[in-house]
């Protein structure tokens, strides 16, 4: 795993609904290296242990990354307090992203659950309108980067909790001969109907998992999670087995 620990200027930020925030970072290097479904670790000034956050797109020509991220703490809340002309300290790109094929056969469904939604978007992008997002929310307030996914030629199903807006509650419809593949991230619940959905349909998913994470590189063995894989029962780093898993092996 090759990644870089370094400073880099914030060249935008966007407060994208109350408490959520979108930074680009110029980082060539990371741009570069980096792979649909990483993350990477900012240090908040104060804190010891960095916070975890999902890639939510790069650009290799600008030399640019996007992060999104929802204020849950202390330490969420430290780093929104950077703006634009100010240096971020991360560690990136770490962990394993989605397997997304070079050739693009088909189509794919993306499921993305409130602040499961960022990590997706390039794979939305990479397919255009052979993407259907499915993106879910628990209200009008909380909803993101759905202009995002129509931008990038998806068909977009935005959901609510609470009805306020696009479709009231989660929606399943059956996956059609064509679905490829299907791509997830966010809550736990939510990750075991669309793997279940995908087994029925037979249909490859990927997953990825939003855990608790103390150093992000696989030392300190915090993020914890189980795969059954070959027949057996294995315990692995999410921060660096993945955060992204195989629907079929992950035991959520």
């Amino acid at each position: 795993m090759s990644f870089f620990c370094d400073s880099y200027p914030i060249v935008d930020k966007k407060a994208l609904g109350e408490g959520i925030y979108s930074y680009t970072l110029k980082c060539p290097e990371v741009a570069e290296n980096a792979h649909i479904g990483q993350f990477v670790q900012i240090k908040a000034e104060g804190y010891m242990l960095r916070r975890p956050i999902s890639i939510c797109s790069v650009n290799k020509e600008n030399g640019t990354m996007r992060l999104v991220f929802e204020v849950r703490g202390k330490g969420t809340d430290k780093i929104s307090e950077l703006n634009k002309g100010d240096l971020m300290d991360v560690i990136a790109p770490l962990g394993n992203g989605f397997t997304v094929p070079a050739k693009k056969d088909g189509r794919v469904i993306v499921v993305g659950g409130g602040i499961g939604t960022p990590p997706l978007l390039d794979i939305a992008k990479m397919y255009g309108n052979r993407c259907t997002a499915i993106l879910g929310f628990r209200s009008f307030d909380k909803v993101i980067l759905d202009k995002d996914y129509s931008l990038a030629g998806a068909n977009v199903i935005v959901c609510t909790d609470d009805g306020s807006t696009g479709v009231h509650g989660t929606i399943a419809q059956p996956l059609a001969d064509d679905v490829a593949a299907v791509y997830a991230c966010g809550p736990t619940p939510m990750l075991k109907a669309v793997v279940a959905a995908a087994k029925q349909a037979g249909v490859y998913s990927e997953v990825s998992l939003e855990q608790r994470m103390g150093c992000g590189v696989g030392a300190c063995v915090v993020c914890a999670c189980t795969v059954i894989r070959d027949g057996e029962e294995k315990v692995l780093r999410v921060c660096k087995d993945g955060p992204v898993f195989s629907g079929e092996e992950v035991v959520l």
